[in-house]
């Protein structure tokens, strides 16, 4: 069995409650195990994989995820399109809790990730254009599928990707800020770009769950007990929206 859609879960995602599960497969690549096994199942009629980026129990930390095993596996059992879906802390002043945004740029701090499929000394040097790290064409599927689903969303953002998985001081707030970024997560890369390196289309979806480090109700610090409960109220509208996306593409 195949499906041409993924969705990867985030913080928050670790399940999708709506699918109808058919099966659960693991998948062995050349790159290490994935963040688990991939659970096959229908979402509104259509094919999908699932897969929880941090482990089912949510036990694999933003630095350890095993980025390229996860894409390599989708790959491997045909999918075509990746919906990714993060939790992020927000920068830019519209960008409070609670906010879905669509982003359309990544701004990249990690260090110490596999960035690539192509290395060692049989792979030859290539390099992937990057000038866009998100398919526009799942972007505005995304934005479509939640006008339908009656989900107000930013259909922009500059993703900052950071190390983790600590949170970040006030100060690289006001430093990601400058260089242009509107909200802060710490697992938009290597996986975007390694999507990108195997033609696989790919988007995500931003869910705010708490001001940036120095910002509003977060200058004197962030309270995990209030991003859980962000989660818990906006995770259903992330819900609402990916149900929405498959009976869009259904329809087409």
């Amino acid at each position: 069995m195949s499906a041409s859609l993924a969705i990867i879960g985030g913080s928050g995602l670790t399940q999708l409650s709506s699918l109808e599960t058919t099966k659960q497969q693991v998948i062995r690549t050349p790159f290490g195990e994935p963040s688990g096994a991939l659970t096959f199942g229908r979402l509104g009629g259509r094919d999908v994989v699932f897969l929880a980026r941090h482990g089912y129990g949510h036990t694999i930390p933003p630095h350890q995820v095993n980025y390229r095993a996860n894409i390599w596996a989708l790959r491997s059992v045909g999918v075509r399109q990746i919906v990714s879906v993060a939790s992020v802390g927000g920068i830019r002043a519209d960008m409070g809790p609670g906010v879905i945004a669509v982003p359309h740029q990544i701004l990249d701090y990690t260090w110490g990730r596999k960035q690539t499929f192509f290395e060692g000394p049989d792979q030859p040097v290539t390099h992937v254009d990057f000038t866009r790290p998100y398919t526009e064409s799942v972007r505005q599927a995304l934005l479509a599928a939640a006008k339908r689903a009656g989900e107000k969303v930013v259909a922009d953002g500059v993703y900052a990707a950071t190390q983790g998985p600590r949170l970040e001081t006030a100060a690289e707030i006001d430093r990601l800020e400058r260089d242009g970024a509107t909200v802060v997560g710490m697992t938009g890369m290597p996986e975007a770009v390694l999507a990108r390196e195997l033609e696989l289309a790919y988007g995500a979806i931003a869910l705010v769950v708490n001001h940036a480090a120095g910002r509003a109700d977060s200058r004197d610090g962030i309270h995990m007990e209030d991003i859980n409960a962000t989660l818990t109220g906006a995770i259903a509208r992330v819900r609402r929206i990916l149900e929405s996306l498959v009976q869009i593409d259904g329809d087409t």
